[in-house]
């Protein structure tokens, strides 16, 4: 079985900068000077993926995602898809 790994991204467009994801994955988002996030782009441990899913399905606007991603059979090209998707 391959190991998946997952991330934390945001869609810099839909996001207002309330900074609930910021208050909700400290080990992983922190926000700039104008209240927006900055993800520090690691993969999410599993002991912090309940968090970090608590953080995508709490974001007002929808703007943050998991992805999970997995190594290709070569090792070098990623695949990624949507890992945790809210039905509007």
């Amino acid at each position: 079985m391959v190991s998946r790994h997952v991330h934390i991204v945001v869609d810099p467009t839909m996001c207002d900068g309330h900074g609930l994801c910021a208050e909700l994955l400290p080990e992983r988002i922190r926000l700039d000077r104008w209240g927006y996030p900055i993800i520090d782009g690691a993969e999410i441990p599993l002991s912090l993926r309940d968090h970090a899913k608590r953080a995508v399905d709490s974001c007002p606007r929808l703007a943050l995602h998991l992805v999970e991603s997995r190594p290709s059979a070569v090792g070098v090209a990623w695949s990624d898809r949507p890992a945790n998707r809210r039905a509007s």
